[in-house]
């Protein structure tokens, strides 16, 4: 499975950026696929998820500021991502859940500034 990420860049503070990824490959049942970010020198973490069944999770920072969608067609998840803080800052991974393996993208870097 290979993850191809694209959208990241340099926006102002209290701005809009929007993150796709698209899955390709040796795709047969998704369990999860989403969103993490790492920060420097931080943990990555949980940013905005689909689980199995569509349902969605979201990092309590960015509810009501972002939001995860999807087209199954084409195995591409987006993650629209609007007020921007500085703080988030970070590189934004793509992730997939399939058959017990975890499959990541390269990581697009996303720079908020003040």
């Amino acid at each position: 499975v290979q993850l191809q990420a694209s959208g990241g860049g340099l926006v102002q503070a209290g701005g809009s950026l929007r993150l796709s990824c698209a899955a390709s490959g040796s795709i047969f049942s998704i369990n999860t696929m989403g969103w993490y970010r790492q920060a420097p020198g931080k943990q990555r973490e949980l940013v905005a998820i689909f689980t199995r069944g569509g349902s969605t999770n979201y990092a309590d920072s960015v509810k009501g500021r972002f939001t995860i969608s999807r087209d199954n067609a084409k195995y591409t998840v987006y993650l629209q991502m609007n007020s921007l803080k500085p703080e988030e800052t970070a590189v934004y991974y793509c992730n997939l859940g399939q058959l017990g393996m975890n499959y990541w993208g390269k990581g697009t870097l996303v720079t908020v500034s003040s």
